[in-house]
């Protein structure tokens, strides 16, 4: 009897330590997400993107390592429209600048890729796993490989006529990014907090639910201004150059397919999506402080809703600044630091909604 309880100690402890690993392993894989959206920031706004005219996942780990290869590649990127219309003239040094940060956000996406993969099958192969999260981190492999897929679609959209990625294709490959670490976070929510426990709302859980479709689409604009480059268009806050509404967006013969397709010869889809992007992000700000200062009485667990709805707050009222601080700053150039960290600020935002959700939505 004593040595089938020492038995059953020790596959509990052991239990307990393989949880432990996969745990450790995929909040790691969480922050290297984070860092993956970061470097793609730095390389949009440093106009670093097409600098690697070719897509090649396995000979393309290997970057130019002698004078004729980068001669090569500088060539190559010599024949792209952005080359010719923004960068004609630029040094080779300045070319190696903006090739090692697609470069470096190439590489990250694979050592992701072996990050996640490797483990995986080691898990697979020691019954690790259980079935529920298998079939979660099979969604979250075809994930990634659409995100590495649309990637090079957005690239190639950029070294055909226009000097930049197209905004919508930008815009697509980043929230399918965001799709990844929001289900990556959620799955690794569900394997930290396995005893999961949800504060009692009732039907004002309803406003959450609002909120997750309001983040969903301010996401998508924050893509498509990125994309656009619109806060060039209107550096200035409260007001949008003077005015509350742009002038554009009161004619209405500007309502048109052609003015959001040919978005680079007219400031109409500029305006558009940078007024909505302000205005949904005022909307999160007052439905936010609303749940706050409604649910204190409701909660009964202080330390729940401290952990989830301060965290919330702080992150809201942190990206809200910054994203004031950034459209201010746009006055000619849009500034690469403020930008990156109102990118960054997206995950904070992301990750905190995600926890309230988890602990206020019983699923």
């Amino acid at each position: 009897m004593e040595a089938e309880l020492i038995i059953k100690d020790r596959q509990n402890i052991e239990q307990h330590r393989h949880a432990r690993v996969v745990r450790n392993w995929l909040w790691i894989g969480v922050i290297m997400i984070s860092i993956q959206v970061m470097i793609g920031g730095i390389t949009r706004l440093t106009g670093s993107g097409l600098s690697i005219t070719k897509w090649e996942i396995a000979i393309g780990t290997i970057p130019p390592l002698n004078e004729h290869q980068w001669v090569e590649a500088f060539d190559l990127y010599k024949d792209t429209p952005q080359y010719h219309k923004i960068n004609k003239g630029m040094s080779m040094s300045e070319f190696k600048f903006i090739y090692f940060w697609e470069y470096f956000h190439r590489l990250w996406a694979r050592s992701l890729g072996f990050v996640f993969i490797i483990p995986f099958c080691w898990f697979l192969y020691k019954k690790m796993i259980h079935r529920s999260l298998m079939r979660d981190l099979i969604i979250i492999v075809l994930l990634g490989g659409i995100v590495g897929i649309f990637g090079w679609i957005m690239v190639a959209s950029g070294l055909v006529n226009r000097p930049w990625v197209n905004a919508y294709k930008l815009t697509l490959h980043l929230n399918l990014a965001f799709l990844v670490y929001a289900y990556l976070f959620w799955t690794t929510l569900k394997v930290t907090f396995p005893e999961r426990s949800a504060a009692i709302i009732g039907k004002r859980i309803g406003i959450v639910k609002v909120i997750n479709i309001l983040l969903i689409v301010q996401l998508i604009l924050g893509g498509v201004v990125s994309g656009m480059k619109a806060g060039l268009w209107y550096p200035t806050w409260p007001l949008m150059n003077g005015v509350y509404v742009p002038h554009d967006l009161l004619d209405f013969s500007n309502w048109n397919g052609n003015n959001f397709v040919e978005y680079d010869s007219y400031s109409f889809a500029a305006s558009f999506f940078q007024f909505f992007h302000r205005n949904v992000a005022y909307i999160i700000f007052i439905l936010g402080f609303m749940i706050f200062f409604k649910w204190t009485g409701l909660l009964k667990d202080k330390r729940l809703f401290f952990n989830a709805m301060m965290i919330f707050i702080i992150t809201l009222c942190f990206q809200v600044f910054i994203g004031i601080a950034t459209v201010m700053s746009c006055k000619g150039s849009i500034p690469v630091f403020l930008g990156v960290v109102h990118q960054l600020g997206a995950i904070g935002i992301i990750s905190a909604l995600l926890y309230m959700n988890f602990r206020f939505v019983k699923t």
